[in-house]
């Protein structure tokens, strides 16, 4: 087996899976501009820094490490900004992933795994969502994740290029060995947040209560990055064992609210979360929840970390040895 090309790999859930296959004894090379992701969050695998639409660089990464594989993570994602600045998630998250498909294509590499997400459905007409939903993405963060889905099947006519779309929900919690974690700046995730609230006691603002929900605050579905990246070297067994190529929710299948995770992080935490209420964001569906079952017959996947206090409690070990994230000194 060739290389396997990791661009974003420097991120939160890139370098998580990037240790993966390096456990799994897979040659692995992380390509980051470094933009948002971290070079501490690179260990033991090389980390090159530079742009994925450097076509010259990616040219040479993959002559030079044999790559046959790419897992693709690079680009923006805040549901927010994207509303705020459009145009510059269709520039980060489209025209660059499109020039590194041409690079990759034109140097015969086969197989791609697409760091994809739940907002390419938009406002669910139904829960929990299917991969047969319709997608109607609200935010352009969504609709530039939806345009590359688009566009892959047409790279696998012309060039060959074969492909599995991963539809995240919500990424959450933290390597179980302490190594890596979430750190975000500004962060945007609901559990480091609330965390950092906790152990602060600052103010963490609630996004709206008067939505239609139990209790009035958002659902999601959270998934531990540790069972994401199990599920990326599913993904990258199938297609390597000649599989086709498909398009997979992963998320736990059970919705908690906004409200319900701060409960969660006060059981873990023992301290008390102080909040305030806010106005809604943009772009945000009432209630985001996974149905799974494709991903877990085709791709063997089963998620370990299911228990929402164990998705927390492992991020609050990570915040308690990295509490400025990898800006900490751990052995100081």
């Amino acid at each position: 087996m060739g290389t396997v090309l990791v661009t974003g790999g420097a991120g939160y859930i890139g370098s998580h899976v990037a240790k993966a296959l390096h456990q799994a004894d897979r040659n692995v090379v992380v390509l980051d501009n470094l933009e948002a992701g971290h070079r501490e969050a690179v260990r033991q695998v090389p980390l090159v820094v530079g742009d994925i639409a450097d076509t010259d660089l990616v040219q040479k990464l993959v002559r030079q490490y044999d790559v046959t594989a790419v897992m693709h993570f690079a680009g923006w994602l805040s549901v927010g900004e994207s509303v705020k600045h459009p145009g510059s998630y269709y520039v980060n998250n489209v025209s660059k992933t499109i020039d590194l498909l041409n690079t990759i294509v034109g140097e015969s590499v086969q197989h791609l795994v697409f760091s994809s997400t739940c907002a390419v459905y938009g406002e669910p007409e139904e829960v929990p969502l299917t991969e047969t939903h319709r997608t109607k993405p609200i935010n352009a963060y969504g609709e530039s994740k939806l345009s590359i889905e688009k566009a892959l099947p047409h790279f696998e006519r012309a060039h060959g290029l074969k492909s599995i779309c991963l539809r995240y929900f919500n990424a959450a919690g933290a390597d179980p060995a302490g190594e890596l974690g979430e750190d975000h700046n500004p962060e945007e995730h609901l559990i480091p947040k609330a965390l950092l609230a906790a152990a602060r006691q600052s103010s963490l603002v609630i996004f709206g209560d008067d939505y239609p929900t139990p209790d009035g605050t958002c659902q999601r579905d959270y998934v531990h990055v540790e069972d994401l990246a199990a599920a990326h070297i599913g993904a990258l067994t199938v297609l390597e064992d000649d599989g086709p190529s498909a398009t997979y929710n992963l998320g736990n299948g059970r919705g908690f609210s906004v409200k319900e995770v701060i409960s969660s992080v006060q059981r873990v935490t023992g301290f008390r979360v102080p909040c305030t209420v806010g106005t809604r964001r943009a772009g945000d569906p009432a209630v985001l929840l996974a149905s799974s079952v494709r991903a877990r017959s085709e791709l063997k996947w089963k998620p370990v970390y299911s228990d929402l206090d164990v998705i927390v409690e492992t991020a609050w070990r990570w915040y308690q040895t990295h509490p400025d994230g990898y800006r900490t000194n751990v052995n100081s």
